[in-house]
């Protein structure tokens, strides 16, 4: 006779094996899921990094900047090019979506400073601004002194034509030392400060064409970007220094001569622009001369044996401290066109004259006013060069004039310099984030997003 065993273990067990093979089973799906995820995303990822990798060659070799440049060299920007490299590198089988997209001009070339600073921080290192950090005060007070004078100036020259208006008794044109200053002072400036063997550059361009003045593509979405940080806008006054020419020191392969002067005055020509900047050089050349004038008492002196000879010639004797004031003025105004023709010729000028200093006398203003010849001083070897002077209007200038400024002379130096005639600033892309789904089996979509920047 058979002996009878109960089966409530052995049935315990099989539900127990049954429960334990159901989560094995989705563990294993859970991890096959997550592997295919972690495999599309990857793809993906490669796939991002690739067209990425695709930044413009002349742009990065030249002025240090990665972006893509959006046309693949068609001339014709489009989204679809980007996506289109996208499937080419692996993602066919990936819907792709553009949900944010940044370009090199956006935020009036917020991107392009960025890696500018950047760049320069590598190349100089953080020590590089530390003198240049307590200048900028020093030279924002030294243009609201060369302002104030040059409204005094201006005053002075009013108050002078109407206390001499309707005086019988005048000096003959010719002789007239005042009347020489004035009409002086009206000649075109470049005419009298260009140095011996200085040719003036005759390029030009469309300011309408250019990425400051066109309407431009713009981003779109939300992408983090890094904020400015203490001093960047002096590393970025460096890397202007560093990657565009000027007057005293030319580029090759450039839209324009004078790139520093462009980025200053913003006017069509090299003409134009050098005129802009050797009359801002002037001018705080003027309130240095002139503030020094104002503490030399022998210098005061033949000023006002000449002023009083000059008030006796009108019958007068009461303007004489008008003309007094009006010849201090106009010897500061020569001796600052001297310094500037100086600057012109490679030297450099002592930021406050002295006596041993001092390049023009009361003299040689009158013979200067008279024959335009305007004599260059010597080189000072402590003194400031005119490519320090253009650093210091730098440091004045509206940080998004020159950022897009300075994006012109980018694009139209790879345009024209180059022969990139298919380059647009406003069509290199710095970074996107991508929206991609990807199907896996069954059934199963992965919906996730690939974010790139330069960094």
């Amino acid at each position: 006779m058979k002996k009878m065993v109960k089966g409530e273990l052995t049935a315990f067990l099989s539900l127990v094996f049954l429960l334990l093979l159901t989560l094995v089973g989705a563990l294993l799906e859970s991890a096959s899921i997550q592997q295919a995820k972690n495999e599309r995303r990857a793809d993906a990822g490669r796939a991002v990094e690739s067209i990425f990798a695709e930044y413009q060659r002349e742009l990065l070799d030249r002025y240090g900047i990665f972006a893509i440049e959006g046309s693949y060299e068609s001339g014709t920007m489009s989204e679809e090019n980007i996506l289109n490299r996208l499937s080419f590198y692996g993602t066919e089988n990936i819907e792709t979506e553009i949900a944010a997209i940044r370009y090199l001009t956006d935020e009036n070339g917020k991107e392009f400073m960025r890696q500018a600073v950047e760049y320069e921080k590598m190349k100089t290192g953080v020590a590089a601004i530390e003198n240049l950090t307590g200048k900028v005060s020093e030279w924002k007070e030294q243009e609201l002194k060369a302002n104030e004078y040059g409204k005094e100036n201006i005053e002075t020259s009013k108050e002078l034509d109407q206390m001499l208006e309707g005086e019988t008794e005048e000096l003959p044109s010719e002789d007239n030392p005042l009347t020489d200053i004035v009409d002086m002072q009206a000649q075109v400036l470049i005419d009298l400060v260009s140095p011996e063997g200085f040719t003036l550059s005759s390029k030009a361009v469309k300011l309408e064409e250019t990425v400051s003045n066109r309407t431009l593509r713009q981003g779109y979405g939300t992408m983090k970007g890094k904020d400015s940080g203490a001093g960047d806008t002096i590393f970025f006054n460096l890397y202007l220094m560093d990657k565009f020419g000027n007057a005293a020191n030319k580029k090759e392969d450039t839209a324009l001569d004078y790139e520093m002067e462009y980025l200053l005055g913003g006017k069509a020509s090299d003409k134009d622009n050098l005129e802009y900047v050797i009359g801002r050089i002037r001018i705080l050349r003027f309130a240095a001369n002139y503030g020094y004038l104002l503490t030399d008492t022998d210098m005061q002196m033949e000023v006002d044996t000449l002023a009083t000879t000059l008030s006796a010639v009108f019958l007068s004797p009461e303007i004489g401290p008008v003309i007094k004031h009006a010849l201090l003025l106009a010897w500061a105004y020569g001796e600052s066109l001297t310094d500037v023709k100086t600057l012109l010729a490679g030297k450099k000028v002592p930021a406050v004259k002295s006596k041993d200093t001092w390049n023009l006398t009361l003299d040689g203003l009158i013979a200067l006013a008279k024959n335009r010849s305007i004599p260059e001083g010597s080189d000072t070897e402590n003194g400031n060069s005119y490519e320090q002077y253009l650093q210091m209007m730098l440091a004045l200038k509206a940080k998004e004039e020159l950022v897009m400024r300075a994006l012109d002379l980018v694009e139209m130096n790879l345009r024209t310099g180059m022969g990139k005639t298919f380059f647009q600033a406003d069509a290199c892309v710095t970074g996107a984030d991508f929206d991609m789904t990807s199907h896996l089996r069954r059934g199963i979509w992965y919906q996730y997003h690939i974010l790139y920047q330069y960094q």
